[in-house]
């Protein structure tokens, strides 16, 4: 039994609204007609025969015998989930194949930019040829179905092509951020088992030549699986070289046939492998298979991001490792046949105007990033980009990877979005595969900071600990309800801790807990508070980080904030927050008192030169506890910046006077 009735207490009131604009309602993909003629006419509101349609997109290369099909777990056994059972398809033929055979292989697939400002933009037939090669490359060095290719690469077109030849051949990729450390590789070389690593000898970080090489080998050193490391050369770096064991990419895929034959595979054949941040624990190898992920990738991006493949050019600034960018920026608009922007480097090099250039440069109009680097950019540019920067092409803007702050979304939508153009708010994790809830922006009216409802076919709710409604205006843990066809079938190699992570609490139910608590506003829509881990207890309310974030953020001498609970002998936790900006602490304490209530108002205000994050633009909080508590911090390779933490130690000792 839990030891707390897990309701957070929700304090801030956020009540603008922003109606779909006319002309974008009007040509957009999802209307109120598709929905009442797709869901609730032809679907019958059933989710089930609504996900059968929607696989319709794809090319099957036989039909499914058995659409849906599901064994819950009673608490003991282990759940499992099958879709489109029998039927068999290819990913690398769906993604690019039939785009070519449909008469579209000169469309460009992808514009990249590399962090130097080389440029390279390679088509849809280009592409096919691309992974052909590295399809046969890979026969070549012994891969087959069902083998596993651990991927440590920056973002570059070739890690796309690993990732389409993988799928080309049924073998199972796993990507790992470039700027892990090589334990962090060596983990995930070793949980699956990895027969082939594919890395660069070094990649360009924040205008550094950085090498890699040298941690792909200690990462693979002694690991009896591996049979390759395949090496991209990026930097021309100078690199140690095993014999028999490494091979240059330029070598063995640019010599390479450029015709492959295609085999289809089962819906239920593993497609990746995507392991979890490991902030608790180790991390989690979630499985994802072929057709179930595709289709709901494939109609998610088309309806959400309103896919327009002839005139469209979208932008997801994710690292290619994340899950982010496996269903929104690798398959997700390739599925759709659409061009897209690659970008190599870190937001701030050599400027922080580097992204209003790309944006400018290629004619973005769809731009999907992380609420982080919104809050970066509004804190640099408060009244928007430099009027020099032409970014007239943009007509849709979406955000992901954590909940936005409601200041945030009005400067997106004022400044870069000029007031018009709406923003998609998607609510979604690596367990999920794609997007739960998010807005449809041709339908939705938008609340900044709201994700809005769950997407057709999908279902969420907000819950106490025993499973029941919290109901509108209640806080609680989000859950989604039944299946669906992008979840996560397992844990690599552990299915029991994918039943006790996500499915033994609320097994009677039937729901996936999230691990995100949420709430409700009166109208019913969906608020994301933040993961559970981050909600702070003082004094026995729970209280959500995001919210006393978005407060900080709110005040004009704040550019962007970040909360944590610190241990505290009188309430148990105490609310400390890091700003960046020319910040009162006494000010910002009373502002807080004053928009959200007494109870929120943090202890501790540091004002400090940066915040840690990711290259993904999430904030590392853990770091922050760390610091204020006095622990050793421990890894802090996948940081943007690693000088970060000591400078925030020195801001911590002068306002702590340790």
């Amino acid at each position: 039994m839990p030891s707390h009735d897990d309701t957070i207490h929700s304090l801030l009131d956020e009540r603008r609204t922003f109606p779909p604009p006319a002309g974008f309602a009007a040509r957009a993909n999802v209307t109120e007609e598709w929905l009442r003629r797709e869901w609730i006419e032809r679907a019958g509101g059933d989710p089930e025969t609504f996900w059968t349609h929607r696989a319709d997109v794809l090319d099957w290369a036989s039909p499914w015998h058995t659409a849906h099909s599901w064994t819950p777990t009673d608490g003991e056994s282990v759940p499992e989930a099958r879709w489109f059972d029998g039927g068999r398809l290819n990913a690398s033929v769906n993604a690019v194949d039939r785009h070519v055979a449909a008469g579209h292989g000169d469309r460009v697939a992808f514009h990249f930019e590399g962090e130097p400002g080389d440029r390279r933009s390679i088509t849809y037939a280009e592409l096919q040829r691309e992974v052909a090669r590295a399809a046969n490359a890979l026969t070549a060095l012994g891969i087959e179905k069902g083998d596993r290719i651990v991927v440590y690469l920056p973002v570059l077109i070739e890690t796309v092509v690993i990732q389409l030849a993988a799928a080309r051949i049924g073998a199972i990729h796993s990507l790992v951020f470039g700027g892990f450390s090589a334990e962090a590789v060596r983990f995930r070389v070793e949980d699956t088992g990895a027969k082939l690593l594919v890395t660069t000898d070094g990649q360009f970080r924040r205008g550094q030549a950085v090498p890699v090489k040298a941690q792909a080998d200690a990462a693979v050193e002694g690991v009896d699986s591996v049979e390759h490391v395949l090496v991209i050369r990026r930097t021309g770096s100078d690199i140690a070289w095993t014999p028999g064991r490494d091979i240059w990419w330029h070598d063995v895929v640019d010599t390479a046939s450029d015709v492959h034959e295609a085999e289809a595979f089962d819906a239920e054949t593993p497609l990746f492998i995507i392991y979890t941040s490991g902030t608790t624990g180790k991390p989690k190898g979630l499985v994802h298979t072929t057709g179930g992920w595709l289709t709901h990738v494939a109609w998610t991006y088309w309806a959400v991001f309103d896919a327009k493949p002839e005139t469209d050019v979208y932008w997801c600034t994710a690292d290619l490792a994340w899950v982010t960018a496996h269903s929104y920026e690798t398959y997700g608009p390739l599925l759709n046949g659409m061009t897209s922007v690659l970008y190599e480097g870190t937001p701030d090099t050599p400027t922080w105007e580097r992204h209003f250039e790309i944006l400018e440069r290629y004619g973005v109009t769809t731009y999907y990033t992380a609420p982080t680097l919104i809050r970066s950019l509004m804190s640099r540019f408060p009244d928007g980009p430099p009027e020099r920067f032409d970014l007239s092409a943009l007509r849709l803007l979406g955000t992901v990877g954590e909940a936005i702050n409601p200041e945030a979304w009005v400067w997106f939508h004022t400044h870069l979005g000029r007031g018009e153009t709406p923003i998609v708010d998607t609510w979604w994790q690596s367990e999920t595969g794609a997007a739960i809830a998010a807005p449809l922006p041709g339908v939705s009216t938008l609340k900044p900071g709201s994700a809005l409802t769950a997407l057709p076919g999908l279902s969420v709710k907000v819950v106490d600990a025993e499973g029941r409604d919290v109901g509108p205006g209640g806080g609680g843990l989000l859950v989604v309800e039944g299946t669906w066809p992008g979840m996560s079938r397992t844990v690599w190699g552990n299915p029991e801790r994918y039943r006790d992570s996500y499915w033994k609490r609320f097994a009677e139910q039937g729901y996936f807990l999230a691990g995100d608590g949420a709430k409700l506003d009166a109208d019913g829509d969906l608020w994301v508070l933040g993961r559970v881990d981050d909600v702070i207890n003082v004094s026995g309310h729970r209280l959500s980080t995001i919210e006393i974030e978005s407060a900080l953020v709110s005040h004009p001498s704040v550019g962007e904030a970040a909360v944590v609970g610190v241990a505290d002998q009188l309430t148990g936790q105490a609310i400390a927050a890091f700003v960046t900006g020319a910040c009162d602490p006494a000010e910002l304490r009373a502002h807080v008192r004053a928009v959200i209530g007494p109870v929120a108002q943090p202890r501790q205000v540091f004002v400090v030169p940066d915040l840690p994050k990711t290259r993904s633009g999430k904030i590392m909080r853990r770091l922050l506890v760390d610091l204020v508590d006095g622990r050793p911090l421990g890894d802090t390779t996948s940081l943007q910046d690693e000088t970060v933490p000591p400078r925030i130690a020195e801001v911590v000792a002068g306002v702590l006077g340790r």
